[in-house]
């Protein structure tokens, strides 16, 4: 059996950072999270078409885009051009890297997390955004997504801009199924991926290890 890696809990600092104020978002708007490395395996050729849909439809959103590419920095260009030509640029924040409190703080603010990448073997902080009471639209690539649908803690798409659109599309618009598969997320990151929950299941491991021999 493999285990999974762990989540911690948000600190209590968090609570107390205003991203929408420190980032001058408006307040009407769902936050929507996009924390990872810039990489094109991340998906973020089919984020940007969708959320360009969305918009010309009339949904109300704002995303907030946290990463950096130090590997791959004309790639990482690429992405900040993409988003400044797009009519996009008024409804996305390009943070760069965050880490620390301010990480913490914007899992905590986000009411939805979106990862849509073409493989990804885990997806830390798609747990972390789990903790932290966010629901989740991933990828059907992304390790953890089964237990994801099954446990109803957020959307599942497939690779396609359509799918991802339409999952997007579903999200933003149900913002009291956005609060339950968030409670669900919670839940579920809790049972799944804290440490506690971890460790127990090592333990369980080792006493039927122990119990056989």
């Amino acid at each position: 059996m493999v285990l999974p890696l762990g989540v911690n809990p948000l600190p209590p600092v968090a609570h107390e950072i205003d991203v929408y104020e420190e980032l001058e978002i408006p307040r009407d708007r769902p936050l929507l999270l996009f924390m990872s490395r810039l990489d094109p395996k991340k998906g973020i050729d089919l984020l940007i078409p969708a959320l360009e849909t969305l918009q010309q439809e009339g949904l109300n959103f704002h995303l907030v885009m946290c990463g950096a590419n130090p590997q791959d920095r004309a790639y990482e260009q690429s992405v900040y051009q993409q988003v400044q030509e797009s009519e996009l640029r008024s409804h996305v924040t390009l943070t760069g890297y965050v880490a620390g409190d301010r990480k913490a703080a914007l899992l905590q603010a986000a009411d939805l997390f979106v990862l849509p990448s073409y493989y990804e073997n885990f997806g830390i902080s798609v747990a972390e955004a789990m903790l932290a009471g966010s629901p989740v639209v991933i990828s059907d690539q992304v390790h953890i997504w089964d237990t994801i649908q099954q446990t109803e803690s957020g959307w599942i798409c497939e690779c396609t801009v359509d799918s991802l659109t339409q999952q997007l599309r579903d999200a933003l618009k149900l913002p009291d199924e956005r609060t339950q598969r968030g409670l669900n997320a919670q839940r579920c990151a809790k049972d799944h991926y804290s440490w506690d929950a971890i460790a127990e299941r090592a333990s369980n491991i080792y006493q039927d290890i122990l119990a056989q021999s």
